[in-house]
């Protein structure tokens, strides 16, 4: 069962955007904006993978021009990324570019089948504290890798850094009609062209390819031994993409207020994967500063900007390559301190929120920013966010189940003769584990009464301490009854109860 794919609001709508001369303008400006910071970032990955800088810009156009029209996600931009860079680079040391290639094949068909299975929608189980742990950690990883550009450098760039971040900042008070991280690049360009200024650059980063990608089928042997070779990188780059792609998605979701189809999302990462890969792509998924730059700072919101940022990065690349490898590596270093800056939770870590928040919430969005920085992989900051979460719930829930104990006494027997045990709370594996221990099995008197009118009994592991209980008062010759079960929680103890072992 998928979920459903929202039907477009006027904000995403394509056809409305093409009706509307200033919005499409707002998306081609936004799109090229975003191309030119694709570059040097998507080079930067190619190191990183062990390939060839043209394999990395020819993935991030095919898969940007491809997404735009499968996606489920509007104006979110995909491409080679930093994550499916790392989990792919051993296969790249070890076996070469046509198993590389073979990886992303199979991980694009997982991707699809994960998206069939309907693991998309698990998204919505991962918590607002791990959200805003993936938010800080994104953009304290952006903010970082810019200070490489920083460091011994001309001093020159220092300045340019500076007037282009005053730009950015300040252009939108004036006028909003051009993006001010493009105006901020077509000045800083236009100078340093102007005054011959020798400062690095764009073509600095590696070399820009001069001609159209071409279809590549992988030079590897079809055979059982590949597959054992390659699929546990696919499996890895299938994960790695989707769990980014969908918490980009839903970050993009917040921040426009509109919604998106996240099995859609999932069935089309894969789709621009496979597509990448039929034309020597290494494979990526969502890229979350680019896409950041496309919806807040160029304020994009359809899939044209999408679609432009990769065919904009094929056209500077095959025709103007020139003039984009002349863009100032300063330029794009202000466009990306910007999105940093803007992108962080700053009252995440406001003592007055800190205050107030639950202490168990604050550590899971730690933790979640911990993990991503030790490992540099947003995706296993996530899952360790999200496996403290849990912990901390189920340490939570389970201090809230209360034991009550009420006796009925009779004076004509000569004290109590039924015992009363009212539980309190929800019932699963962590509370239950404690339940056990809440009787006075060898004082109780030969009568006990478990009442669970106000408990839920949620899962196995509590219907087998039940058992347990009572198999512990049989031994003593106490008589039990459970009384005040209803709805699914009887129906559980009914079905399961005796038959756990």
């Amino acid at each position: 069962m998928h979920d459903t794919v929202p039907a477009p609001s006027d904000v995403t709508s394509v056809r409305a955007a093409l009706r509307s001369p200033r919005r499409l303008t707002t998306e081609a400006l936004a799109g090229l904006v975003t191309s030119l910071a694709l570059i040097p970032e998507v080079i930067s990955f190619a190191v990183i993978a062990g390939v060839d800088p043209k394999v990395a810009l020819y993935t991030s156009c095919i898969m940007a021009m491809t997404i735009a029209f499968v996606g489920g996600r509007p104006a979110m931009v995909s491409a080679a990324a930093g994550a499916t860079a790392l989990v792919v680079a051993p296969l790249v040391a070890a076996h070469g570019i046509d198993y590389l290639i073979a990886a992303v094949w199979l991980a694009g068909a997982l991707q699809i089948a994960f998206a069939a299975a309907g693991i998309a929608r698990l998204v919505r189980f991962i918590p607002r504290s791990v959200m805003i742990g993936f938010v800080n950690a994104l953009a304290i990883l952006i903010f970082s890798a810019q200070l490489r550009h920083l460091f011994d450098v001309p001093w020159l760039v220092y300045p340019l850094v500076v007037a282009g971040l005053a730009m950015i900042v300040f252009v939108p008070r004036l006028t909003t009609a051009v993006p001010a991280p493009l105006i901020a690049i077509v000045v800083l360009t236009s100078v340093v062209a102007l005054f011959r200024l020798d400062v690095p650059d764009v073509a600095d980063q590696g070399e820009l390819p001069s001609g159209l990608p071409t279809w590549m089928i992988p030079d590897v042997p079809w055979t059982w031994e590949t597959l054992t070779i390659v699929a546990p990188f696919a499996l890895g780059l299938a994960l790695v993409g989707l769990l980014e792609s969908l918490l980009t998605a839903k970050l993009v979701d917040d921040i426009t207020d509109t919604p998106s189809g996240k099995t859609r999302e999932a069935w089309g990462q894969g789709v621009a994967n496979i597509a990448g890969a039929l034309f020597g792509g290494m494979g990526g998924c969502a890229m979350i500063g680019q896409t950041m730059i496309n919806v807040k700072e160029g304020r994009a919101r359809t899939r044209i900007s999408t679609f432009l940022a990769g065919f904009f990065l094929l056209a500077l690349c095959v025709t103007v390559g020139d003039v984009a490898g002349a863009v100032p590596m300063a330029a794009l270093v202000a466009v990306m301190l910007v999105i940093a800056v803007t992108t962080f939770d700053w009252r995440s870590i406001a003592p007055r929120t800190l205050k107030l928040m639950p202490r168990s919430e604050t550590l899971v969005m730690l933790v979640t920013v911990a993990g991503t920085l030790a490992t540099e992989n947003l995706a296993v900051g996530v899952v360790l966010g999200v496996l403290t979460a849990m912990v901390a719930f189920a340490r939570r829930v389970a201090r809230t189940a209360r034991v009550d104990v009420h006796d009925r006494d009779d004076r004509e027997a000569g004290g109590v003769v039924e015992r009363t045990y009212r539980v309190t709370g929800e019932l699963f594996w962590a509370s239950s584990n404690d339940l056990i221990r809440r009787f006075d099995y060898d004082g109780d008197p030969d009568s006990v009464v478990i009442d669970l009118t106000d408990a839920e009994v949620w899962d196995a592991s509590t219907v087998a301490t039940l058992d347990a209980v009572r198999r512990k008062y049989a031994a003593k010759g106490t008589s039990t009854r459970i009384v005040g079960l209803d709805g699914a929680s009887l129906h559980r103890l009914e079905r399961l109860s005796g038959k756990l072992g």
